[in-house]
């Protein structure tokens, strides 16, 4: 005998419904007679507006993450940096032109530059200073830095020593470093990081430049190859008032003697690509220390 049709559309009705909530499939299933869509309809709406809610969540979150990303990668993104070689290539050849006065700050002069020195090979400081100049340069702009130097070839004569000063002022750096080598007794060795007694920026900049020398100290210490100087100065911290790069200077600085040139391991170190590449990454990591303090 054949059912009825009253009896059988229920049913079908009620096995549909089951069928679309336990496959969780969105089914919108058949109307209603006033023309409503049954439950199922409405799974669908709050299924998908859960999903669109998550998909928002996904995205934000990964914006997040990028500007995250992006902020680790850049640490120095918007900071500038002045690096400054010591000496230059064609000083020797300009001897009048280096020996003229200059200001020093408070009141004194001294010699627009000099020669610096040299191994007892021959190998000469300028050589080296800018050398590991243009390391540090690329160190600290593969993380974002607007890097400046002070000269930008090894064949000029100067910039004199008051004038390296006002480079990094006028740029309004967020920290300078003068980078050098120094040649002492061949029984001596080490870094020296070197702050001015008092400079033209007050007792505010002295404070900011003594950070950024304990910064640098403590890279030296953990990855340049160096000791700090068995001949002057204290755990390789030295200041001085004569030094008119530091004197003059508006903005954090400090000036790095390397090593002993004359020394036979230090300029061992000073000489080979990995030892300047060691170097340059212990000011690199200094810096990038105190200015992501």
């Amino acid at each position: 005998m054949k059912t009825p049709i009253r009896t059988r559309r229920p049913l079908a009705l009620f096995a549909l419904l089951t069928a679309c909530i336990l496959a969780a499939t969105g089914c919108a299933g058949p109307a209603t007679g006033d023309g409503h869509a049954l439950l199922p309809a409405v799974a669908t709406s709050s299924a998908a507006a859960a999903s669109a809610a998550s998909a928002n969540q996904k995205s934000a979150a990964a914006a997040t993450s990028s500007a995250v990303s992006a902020a680790d990668a850049d640490p120095l993104a918007g900071r500038t940096i002045v690096i400054d070689p010591g000496h230059d290539g064609g000083n020797a050849a300009h001897a009048s032109e280096i020996a003229k006065l200059v200001p020093m700050g408070f009141g004194k002069s001294k010699a627009c530059d000099n020669t610096g020195t040299n191994g007892n090979d021959g190998y000469p400081e300028h050589a080296f200073t800018f050398s590991v100049s243009l390391l540090v340069q690329q160190l600290l702009e593969a993380h974002g830095a607007k890097v400046i130097l002070t000269r930008t070839n090894d064949t000029g004569v100067g910039p004199c020593v008051n004038v390296r000063a006002a480079i990094g002022n006028n740029a309004h750096a967020d920290a300078a470093i003068s980078i050098h080598g120094d040649g002492f007794a061949a029984s001596g060795h080490g870094f020296q990081i070197i702050r001015a007694t008092k400079s033209a920026g007050g007792a505010a900049n002295d404070a900011a430049s003594y950070t950024l020398s304990q910064a640098l100290q403590a890279t030296f210490l953990s990855e340049s190859g160096l000791t700090p100087s068995t001949y002057i100065g204290t755990d390789g911290f030295e200041k001085r008032s004569d030094l008119a790069g530091l004197n003059l200077s508006t903005v954090p600085k400090v000036l790095v003697e390397c090593g002993n040139m004359r020394n036979a391991g230090d300029i061992a170190l000073m000489q080979s690509a990995a030892g300047r590449a060691r170097i340059a990454k212990a000011i690199a990591d200094g810096l990038i220390a105190y200015l992501t303090k």
